[in-house]
């Protein structure tokens, strides 16, 4: 639920609510569905509702006990601006981040048009990072709902990259972070739509971090791109 992970480009996760439901075609392989069913299979009490939404409200306090700085990835095992989560726990979440000043956080949702409803009434100091996942051209509107908030870093997650995204609107745009689906039934990525992205921040002078080529077996195919690694981040 909080802890450590292994995710590339964050520290630890946070994980105040999980559970969601698909929205678009990037959740058909949902890593996040896949592990909450095999978590409550082991008997882990805090996925017993599987992946229905669930809140957990004894742990909106656990940032506010590390008392060492970290990154931390909130609520990777689901989507904060999801329609049924509450205004009231959006708050709550935004507040204790507010008050662990010491943490960067990192908030990444697919429902941008309730993000942009939220955004004006939450408080954005500099060390809360908020992004949107693109997966392609079809949900490209979010990049603009994302544009519409004040955070201090705003990031793009394209991944699962499931096709090109040309002339990306990277005016306003923190940090961009491309990587292919892995896990059964893994879609393929093609390195010329990852080529494209890259070029385009580069260009722009947008970090870009390079975090997988995916597939059914993620550790052979590696993060390397055209020989390299790009683990480029905003400063914090």
């Amino acid at each position: 639920m909080a802890g450590n992970s292994s995710i590339e480009w964050t520290q630890c996760t946070w994980n105040p609510l999980t559970g969601c439901t698909k929205i678009s075609t990037g959740c058909k392989f949902c890593y996040a569905d896949r592990m909450a069913r095999r978590l409550k299979a082991m008997g882990n009490r805090r996925y017993e509702n599987g992946f229905r939404l669930t809140q957990h409200r004894d742990l909106l306090d656990v940032p506010l006990k590390w008392k060492k700085p970290r990154v931390i990835f909130v609520n990777s095992m689901s989507d904060l601006f999801h329609r049924d989560v509450p205004f009231e726990f959006i708050e709550a979440v935004f507040r204790v981040m507010a008050q662990a000043n010491w943490h960067t956080y990192q908030v990444l949702t697919k429902r941008s048009e309730r993000l942009a409803q939220c955004a004006r009434l939450l408080p954005w100091p500099e060390h809360i990072w908020m992004g949107v996942s693109v997966e392609n051209e079809t949900v490209r509107d979010r990049i603009d709902h994302l544009k519409s908030t004040i955070a201090g870093v705003r990031f793009l997650s394209l991944e699962p990259l499931l096709g090109p995204l040309p002339d990306l609107p990277l005016e306003g745009i923190g940090w961009v972070i491309v990587g292919g689906e892995s896990g059964p039934g893994a879609r393929p990525m093609q390195p010329a739509w990852v080529r494209e992205i890259r070029d385009q921040c580069v260009a722009r002078q947008v970090p870009f971090f390079f975090k997988q080529w995916g597939g059914t077996n993620k550790k052979r195919t590696g993060r390397l791109l055209d020989g390299q690694t790009w683990d480029q981040m905003p400063a914090r």
